[in-house]
């Protein structure tokens, strides 16, 4: 008698249907994912698209701290005890969005281990982008800055195909997440677009010679 053996598990073609304890949803531009103060209670996977998430401190002032897109997960603090969102997830484009329940996605985590792999992925270059973002705040100019945002925008340096048009992003935005004053912005998004680093046509188009504004002297840290 032949012995059936299990299906190979795809992380992919799990995020990609609906199941136990798991719905897709498509997002119009601008629509609120979960508001802060909301219950913690599941994780979210993006197919397609992205999205923002800001925070608002006691005093009201609202801060931009992350911008994700496709392949990206986001709300996963659930896993780590957080029972209220922190934060405010909206979506800056159309998209298609993932959410997994808490059990769910523990239990995913627990029993495949290519799940696992992919989701560790995840975290890990979140991570090595949270020490990268406090370098670029430590060491570098508003205006690398600024270059180096709106080169992660366009997914240089990600695997797979750089998206060189950035969805309608607001120079108040892009302040709020390098540090520095709407007026700076404009000035050093006219001096990129002077220069072809970037063209303007109903979003922004980002070339790869931005990238010399950014590798050229980079901060040397000793060790």
């Amino acid at each position: 008698m032949a012995i059936k053996r299990k299906a190979s598990f795809n992380p992919k073609t799990f995020l990609s249907k609906v199941g136990e304890d798991r719905s897709i949803g498509r997002c119009g531009s601008d629509e609120i994912v979960f508001s802060q103060g909301d219950p913690a209670d599941s994780v979210f996977y993006i197919q397609k698209g992205k999205v923002k998430t800001t925070i608002v401190s006691r005093q009201g002032k609202e801060a931009v701290v992350a911008i994700q897109g496709t392949n990206e997960f986001f709300g996963e603090g659930c896993l780590a005890g957080q029972v209220q969102r922190i934060a405010t997830v909206r979506t800056m484009t159309e998209s298609v969005i993932v959410r997994l329940e808490k059990a769910a996605m523990l239990r995913v985590i627990h029993q495949e281990p290519a799940f696992s792999e992919v989701f560790i992925a995840h975290l890990l270059g979140r991570n090595l982008r949270v020490e990268a973002d406090l370098v670029d705040q430590l060491f570098n100019s508003s205006e690398k800055r600024l270059a180096r945002l709106l080169l992660l925008l366009a997914n240089f340096g990600k695997e797979g195909k750089p998206e060189p048009i950035i969805a309608k992003i607001s120079q108040e935005t892009l302040a709020e997440m390098i540090g520095t004053t709407r007026s700076r912005v404009s000035f050093f998004m006219n001096r990129f677009r002077k220069l072809g680093f970037i063209h303007y046509n109903g979003g922004i188009e980002v070339h790869s010679s931005l990238l010399n504004l950014v590798l050229h002297e980079e901060p040397h840290i000793e060790t």
